[in-house]
């Protein structure tokens, strides 16, 4: 076995440089054993009643919430999210679980249906063992979204996680095994990407949950797909942010700030295209550029720093280099453009404008600081700008008119559209997207409907009329 593989879980502060902790891979014995474990854990998990499953995902959002000062600064120092939105990451996730712990027992209460005679109902069975691929860009919020429901419902899961998280994965399956969690109800996995296959190939396994790349997405959907496997995947976004009119245009800035350089731009929702009325468009890319010159790099850790690191130097690096080549390709550079000259993965804040199809900005995911802003003439010209691209997970718009806001947002192809806020998320309000963004939704009701057997109980009379069977 390579020393790569012995080490492939390292944490990696962005901000030093400094290697603060490595794990190894497991060995394959050590895989089976875990899936072995899961399966079995499955079968009295499944059996207990829901109220007490989700008991179980309420202690956990309680102790999330008295561990949030450590859950914090644990995700700030792997991968650079500014201290204070590394809390307020803590705060949603712990929202989510509460939301499932509470209203989880009556979305898998069974379902009566209309019929003429007898009844007929739907019940909610858990599939089984489900493995969770997971990325570093919030290593608790993303993970709770697959985890929660499907806990409560009655599914045991198996969470593999970025490798550069490898303090975040272990804190979380701490926290539900203090919660209550029996033995692989909740097992992270340290595993290397080629031991993934094996995993959804197993029969223990029966479904298959991503949120990263459409690379790593395609190859879990294919091998989901090979096994009649259900999956889930959420993958990038390039989500349009679109301006209407000019009134309150101080708070648009606001909002394009807000929703452009949160988690410094890494986020699959965050607002990457701002597509922008010709009427408004100059003090709006003047606005915004000086909201992006006003923000300051430091210490993630540090309260007022307002500009963090990118996760890593390789992230950093390649938006740096998709800048570059876009710039090259003859966009205009109105501000940023270059790596900050001090130690951290850092990438000044960017406006690209002149950005036309075959540049690597109009197509590509600008995962960092980065902002690209269109000039439109009109509605039709912006949501035809908006739906030009293979991704659809969010978008925005905004205007005073609400009316003329929401029938714009009904034109935007993409799995979520806010008026006059930056693409977000709630725990009672479904996530995820279309096109290469990938499919199925996480959150809200329908997070309980993607992992779920969703039976038919038909029930009549012993002396009712037999008819006809088709198939």
């Amino acid at each position: 076995m390579s020393d790569q593989r012995k080490s492939s879980f390292a944490t990696v502060n962005p901000y030093t440089g400094e290697t603060l902790a490595e794990f190894p891979a497991l060995e394959g014995a050590q895989v089976d054993a875990a899936l072995e474990t899961a399966g079995h854990a499955f079968e009295s998990w499944r059996a207990r009643p829901v109220k007490e499953r989700a008991a179980v995902v309420g202690r956990a959002a309680a102790l999330m919430r008295e561990r949030k000062e450590d859950l914090a600064r644990t995700i700030t120092t792997e991968m650079g999210k500014l201290i204070a939105e590394a809390r307020g990451e803590v705060d949603l996730a712990a929202s989510i679980l509460e939301y499932y712990a509470e209203h989880g027992p009556a979305f898998t209460a069974p379902e009566p249906l209309d019929v003429r005679d007898g009844e007929a109902y739907l019940v909610n069975e858990p599939l089984g063992t489900l493995l969770g691929v997971m990325p570093w860009n919030f290593p608790l919020y993303q993970v709770v979204r697959f985890a929660g429901p499907n806990l409560v419902l009655g599914n045991t899961v198996l969470v593999k996680h970025a490798g550069i998280c490898a303090q975040s994965a272990l804190a979380l399956e701490s926290l539900f095994r203090d919660a209550g969690a029996p033995e692989g109800v909740y097992t992270n996995l340290f595993v290397s990407h080629e031991d993934i296959e094996r995993i959804i190939d197993s029969p223990v396994v029966r479904g298959a949950s991503l949120t990263g790349s459409e690379r790593a997405g395609a190859q879990v959907a294919e091998r989901a797909g090979r096994n009649m496997k259900p999956s889930l995947l959420e993958l990038g976004g390039s989500d349009v942010f679109i301006v209407l009119d000019g009134e309150n245009l101080e708070r648009t800035i606001g909002a394009a700030v807000a929703g452009r350089m949160a988690n410094t731009g890494q986020s699959c929702v965050a607002s990457k295209r701002f597509i922008v009325l010709d009427e408004v468009y100059d003090d709006f890319v003047d606005g915004l550029r000086r909201a992006f010159e006003e923000l300051r790099p430091g210490d993630p850790l540090d309260e007022s720093t307002t500009l963090g690191p990118l996760s890593s130097e390789k992230a950093a690096a390649e938006l740096a280099d998709q800048i570059r080549e876009t710039v090259e390709q003859g966009a205009e550079l109105v501000t940023g453009g270059h790596r900050i000259d001090r130690p951290g993965a850092f990438v000044e804040p960017t406006i690209l404008t002149g950005v036309k199809p075959g540049m690597r900005a109009y197509g590509e995911e600008l995962f960092g600081p980065a902002a690209v802003v269109y000039r439109v003439a009109d509605e039709d010209e912006a949501v035809a700008l908006a739906n030009d691209s293979r991704y659809g997970l969010g978008g925005s718009v905004f205007c005073a008119d609400v009316d003329r806001g929401r029938r714009v947002a009904e034109r935007v192809e993409t799995g979520m559209v806010w008026v006059n806020h930056p693409t977000s998320t709630q725990p009672d309000l479904p996530f995820g997207g279309i096109k290469s963004s990938g499919y199925g939704r996480e959150l809200s009701k329908l997070g309980m409907r993607e992992f779920v057997n969703r039976k038919l109980v038909r029930v009549l009379p012993p002396d009712a009329e037999l008819s006809g069977i088709a198939g």
